[in-house]
């Protein structure tokens, strides 16, 4: 997860080193269509599979979502600083909660209100309405950890019923073929330097995912989780030294307020996955 945390903040380097050369729905789709390169080793299970319509249904509208967050998210990156984007992010977790407990039936108990509730604050404290003016940017990120969100909760759905390499593979062909009207719509001829920048956000951001599968693997979420926050840490100092980004205390303690309540719903989530599979009283494991 470490490696994780700083393969995604790479990611983030990259495209806010890009900037706005290249418009956003365009480096989002160079992104996603260069990024299918690194599918090739596992192409051939790939094409073996054999999706119900029902999944194929799911697969793309997961797919759209995903270029929708995708293209805000890069737009984004070339108007507000590092570590605003990368403590806003981690509203996903969050939308994840509310649309669980909307849309799939999960119960939302009074803590996790709770929690929900202070990463709400959190937000706040980063944006600061009414006292500072607010850019298209925070805007963009906030419809971007929504629609990230929906993403993530139809994987969950979608991960019960087939390989988790399948899903993975798929959202990146769904991503590139949903992208391809806005990357037309406002294409330009990118450089060959633009073009080998992208194919790093595309190498990055594939082995920060890879990385992330190995970690879901060796150990449970509740350890694996806190991890990610480092990426904060790791986004404020990439900011001020390679960017010249002032460390804004207000985002600081806002992204701390988020990850503390993104934290404590891992935490119950765990919990009580480990109390369903719990026997009760003298019955023993299968």
């Amino acid at each position: 997860m470490l490696v994780t945390g700083l393969c995604f903040v790479a990611v983030t380097a990259l495209v806010k080193y890009l900037g706005d050369r290249v418009p956003a729905p365009q480096s989002a789709f160079l992104r996603y269509l260069l990024g299918l390169v690194f599918l090739l080793p596992v192409l051939r299970p790939l094409l073996r599979a054999r999706p119900t319509r029902r999944q194929h249904l799911l697969f793309g509208g997961r797919g759209l979502l995903h270029a929708v967050g995708v293209m805000l998210w890069f737009y984004a990156m070339t108007r507000i600083p590092l570590a605003e984007v990368t403590a806003m992010n981690y509203l996903s977790p969050v939308y994840v909660t509310v649309g669980a407990a909307l849309f799939l039936g999960e119960r939302l108990a009074i803590r996790r209100i709770a929690a929900v509730a202070a990463a709400l604050v959190g937000a706040l404290v980063i944006l600061r309405p009414g006292f500072r003016e607010l850019d298209p940017g925070h805007l963009a990120m906030l419809g971007t950890a929504a629609v990230f969100g929906g993403s993530y909760l139809l994987a969950k759905v979608v991960s019960d019923e087939t390989d988790p390499a399948l899903v993975v593979a798929m959202l990146s062909v769904w991503v590139t073929l949903w992208l391809v009207p806005a990357a037309a719509a406002v294409w330009i001829t990118p450089t060959p330097w633009e073009l080998a920048v992208l194919l790093a956000v595309a190498f990055f951001a594939t082995a920060g995912h890879y990385t992330m599968s190995l970690a879901f693997r060796a150990a449970p979420v509740t350890v694996t989780q806190p991890v990610t926050f480092l990426q904060l840490v790791w986004a404020v100092i990439l900011g001020a030294v390679a960017f010249g980004e002032a460390v804004d205390p207000f985002v600081v303690a806002g992204g701390l307020i988020i990850i503390a309540a993104v934290s404590f719903i891992t935490w119950r989530e765990a919990v009580l996955k480990r109390r369903s599979i719990t026997p009760a009283g003298p019955e023993t494991k299968g």
